[in-house]
């Protein structure tokens, strides 16, 4: 029989590698450092805020870039100056309790127009006023608003909450379900909170009687 198969295989040895082959990419645990893109820390700003849906508060900004939530402030207040100064259609804007770009409002009626041509999107004037109503009396009961109005809205405050521009907010009295409006209101507003809902007196009559007529729809 032949030796061959009593024969020790070969210990394995290692391989040097080639000096003329690369290197392989390994990992790096090295932060990213947005001054280093081009366009610095201004431009990665403006990429994150291009693809963003709804406002971004400044912490969750500071965070995605590393960097300091004061840096991140300057750097969009910047941006807001750079764009009114330079008359861009857009702007960004703090509005909802973060940051967003927003068309500028004095486009308002072109967009509006090419949004919501042939579309049935717009509100209707009843729902309007009827989340005016809700907006400045809020937590509200749908009998207080229908009083206000002086017509039934349960039909509308229905598509209000469809829309998500208002939610309830728990029980008054005897029971009623309470609405008020909600972050997405404000954001749709341009707002930061109720507190910059525009004085209302100045567009109504008096206001004792319209305090009146809301008395007299808690019954």
């Amino acid at each position: 029989m032949s030796d061959e198969f009593d024969e020790e295989p070969a210990a394995a040895t290692e391989v040097e590698p080639r000096a003329d082959a690369e290197p392989r990419a390994e990992t790096s645990d090295v932060a990213f450092d947005v001054e280093s893109v081009p366009g610095g820390a201004r431009a990665a700003l403006e990429a994150v805020l291009m693809v963003v849906d709804e406002p971004v508060s400044e912490i969750a900004l500071a965070t995605a870039l590393e960097l300091t939530v004061e840096r991140v402030r300057e750097l969009l207040l910047g941006l807001e100056q750079e764009y009114a100064a330079a008359q861009r259609g857009f702007t960004v804007r703090e509005a909802g309790g973060g940051w967003r770009v927003y068309s500028r409002s004095d486009y308002a009626p072109v967009v509006e127009k090419f949004l919501l041509d042939g579309q049935q999107a717009r509100l209707t004037q009843a729902s309007l006023e009827t989340l005016a109503v809700i907006a400045y009396k809020q937590p509200v009961t749908r009998s207080r608003v229908g009083a206000v109005r002086g017509v039934n809205v349960d039909g509308v405050v229905r598509t209000l909450l469809s829309r998500g521009l208002i939610e309830e907010r728990g029980e008054g009295e005897g029971g009623a379900i309470l609405y008020g409006t909600t972050p997405y209101f404000l954001q749709r507003m341009g707002l930061n909170s109720l507190d910059e809902l525009p004085a209302l007196a100045p567009f109504l009559p008096d206001a004792d009687l319209l305090d009146e007529i809301a008395e007299a729809g808690r019954g």
